[in-house]
């Protein structure tokens, strides 16, 4: 059951921070400034689905992975650390600053170099985050046993 709540709490994680980057490279590209602010204003609130997410899949993760010696565990723990410092140093004060600036009209050189900021550590997490499951995915499988050759 822990590994079950640990992948789904993973997957919203990983499809959250994905919709959030996807939204905001196409609202930057097509929308205006009204669509840019309802974008801003909607990563903002889905911050309350993404941040339980996280601690969820990040606790049922530390929980499973505890005693492992696995270099395949160890490396998913690293990502995990450092997809944590970047969500709570970098995204989510980009994400309540971009938020702000967007409601007082303000798309200035600040509001587009957060921005770019933001994109690129949205970038690092979902790339860590899709490594992270491809690792967990690989540590559920069964080995493949070779069939021995026909005599």
């Amino acid at each position: 059951m822990k590994a079950w709540i640990h992948a789904a709490a993973g997957a919203i994680a990983l499809l959250t921070v994905s919709a959030f980057w996807l939204s905001t490279a196409m609202v930057e590209m097509f929308g205006d400034a009204a669509a840019i602010t309802t974008v801003k204003s909607g990563v903002l609130a889905g911050m309350a689905v993404l941040i339980p997410a996280m601690i969820v899949a990040g606790a049922s993760g530390f929980s499973l992975g505890k005693g492992w010696k696995s270099p395949v565990v160890a490396r998913k723990k690293q990502r995990m650390r450092i997809i944590a410092a970047n969500g709570l140093l970098v995204l989510v004060p980009s994400a309540f600053l971009l938020s702000n600036l967007a409601d007082a009209g303000r798309f200035d050189s600040l509001f587009k170099i957060v921005q770019a900021v933001e994109l690129v550590a949205g970038a690092l997490n979902i790339t860590l985050l899709s490594l992270n499951m491809r690792d967990g995915l690989s540590l559920r499988r069964k080995p493949v046993r070779l069939a021995a050759p026909a005599r």
